[in-house]
């Protein structure tokens, strides 16, 4: 198939499959997508670029939005009043829930694990500030979540409101679905100007985003490699959700099509003393960008998977690669919350 005839089939793809993803617009696109001109001039290996994810212009951004049109759609479809959702404190995914809540006019009630803390920074704040209803799990176990976001969903229906629950961290098939379309976006830009990238750098955490990249190249046929790297699980249980979530996004396209974890790898390594802990590693590459690009990573996500990144150039790993574009997924507010002691930390000699 020649060139023309490839993207005369992908643009008919990206209608047909828009025209069947349910979606609430909150934000104006495309995202900018930018080269990289001094890091890749520094690192002396591809040509690198930046997919501005984190500048969405809604809810203090991050592409945690693009999942929630859809499930907003979903939800008001429904005729649902509240949307229920949780994970840590900050959480963007919550902050963007509560945003999007009060965008329509509905309730959003936060579960979060743990318990209330005493701090109210970051994430946390602005959820608050946001009107949102807290409920806190008093465990740190982040499956916590999962029963009582279910629980909370009950309760409020015995009383007579219609809650549209979403799963901790957005990570369900309507969700995905968002993804896809960043997928459908990226290739449009690519094509206007000119950029024919290799691979696409991915931070991965409950597996939605990856998800939706991974259903998006394939409904393209593009010849995009993944490289993710886990932040919260270890990679063989991201690997699955990733693909559990990528056969149920299918199934909602009527695609009978089914992902196992051999298509999603994932890179481990790089999560350092566990989800939403700062790392050394993570710490340096936010530095590092900053300093060569003006472009702010976050702790949590997008600076741990930098640094497995950056590891990775550093040890030849993507030779073969000569475009690749990183997507910034957004979290800034994370640098609000507590002291920010870890910015003055050094990476292990490992890395």
């Amino acid at each position: 198939m020649n060139n023309k005839s490839l993207e005369l089939q992908r643009k008919n793809t990206i209608e047909t499959i828009s025209a069947q993803i349910p979606r609430h617009s909150l934000a104006q696109y495309p995202t900018p997508l930018r080269p990289a001109k001094q890091l890749s001039e520094y690192l002396s290996g591809p040509e690198l670029w930046f997919k501005r994810d984190d500048l969405i212009s809604f809810g203090f951004g991050g592409n945690k939005i693009r999942g929630l049109e859809v499930m907003l759609a979903d939800a008001l479809a429904q005729g649902a009043d509240t949307l229920i959702t949780g994970a840590g404190v900050q959480s963007n995914h919550v902050r963007a829930t509560a945003a999007t809540a009060a965008y329509a006019g509905l309730r959003c009630i936060a579960v979060y694990w743990g318990n209330q803390p005493a701090q109210v920074d970051g994430n946390y704040r602005l959820t608050k500030l946001l009107n949102a209803e807290f409920r806190f799990t008093q465990s740190d176990d982040r499956d916590s979540v999962d029963a009582m976001i279910n629980a909370v969903a009950e309760v409020q229906r015995w009383n007579d409101v219609k809650p549209y629950a979403i799963p901790r961290g957005g990570a369900c098939a309507m969700g995905v679905l968002g993804h896809v379309l960043a997928v459908f976006e990226l290739y449009q830009q690519c094509l206007s100007q000119g950029v024919e990238p290799d691979a696409i750098v991915l931070a991965v955490g409950s597996g939605g985003t990856y998800a939706g990249w991974l259903l998006g190249i394939r409904l393209l046929n593009l010849p995009w490699k993944m490289l993710c790297y886990t932040v919260s699980r270890e990679p063989e249980q991201v690997s699955q959700q990733v693909a559990d979530l990528a056969t149920q996004a299918a199934a909602l396209l009527k695609l009978d099509w089914t992902f196992c974890a051999e298509d999603t790898p994932v890179f481990g390594g790089f999560i350092g003393q566990g989800y939403g802990i700062p790392s050394p590693e993570a710490a340096e590459a936010i530095k590092q960008i900053g300093r060569s690009e003006g472009i702010l990573l976050d702790p949590v996500y997008t600076g741990k998977a930098m640094a497995g990144f950056l590891h990775g150039l550093r040890n030849k790993q993507f030779e073969q690669h000569k475009k690749i574009i990183f997507v910034h997924t957004g979290g800034e507010p994370a640098f609000f919350a507590g002291n920010g002691d870890w910015l003055n930390s050094s990476p292990t000699a490992e890395q």
